[in-house]
């Protein structure tokens, strides 16, 4: 197998560097080199201008100035309300939709009901809450 290779680099070097034709051939090679790179570079300049476009389209449309979208608006509050260890996470769910912050689920203290509305309020971007957090034992509101 060694001997094939060391044959063919021989040969490769005969061929390109014959005293009569070797510069001609060099020539041609690098021609077509330089030809299979511009037209490499220019496809692949169009791929990613193609790939801007498609993420352009995918991409939600940017938030109105200082209000986040609803699923970040969401996060944020959840961040906000959760810090308190006694806050029963896996009980509450937190959604938005275009502003308006609604809680549900069931809590232990009636008190915390009102802690977390009004932590809800304070999160920038809260427009409004619905709260239908309830205490075990007492019937959930109605979503209106």
């Amino acid at each position: 197998m060694r001997i094939l290779r060391i044959a063919a680099l021989v040969g490769a070097a005969k061929y390109f560097f014959d005293p009569q034709n070797g510069s001609q051939r060099r020539e041609m090679v690098r021609e077509r080199v330089t030809g299979l790179v511009r037209g490499l570079t220019g496809r692949s300049q169009d791929l990613a201008a193609e790939a801007r476009s498609a993420s352009e389209q995918i991409q939600p449309p940017a938030a109105e100035e200082g209000r986040p979208d609803d699923v970040t608006l969401a996060r944020k509050v959840e961040t906000e309300i959760f810090r308190n260890p006694d806050v029963p996470k896996g009980q509450i769910n937190v959604n938005a939709q275009n502003g308006v912050v609604q809680l549900r689920g069931e809590v232990d203290r009636p008190d915390m009901i009102e802690e977390l509305e009004r932590k809800t309020r304070e999160v920038q971007g809260v427009e409004d809450v619905e709260n239908l957090l309830h205490a075990p034992g007492e019937p959930a509101p109605m979503h209106e």
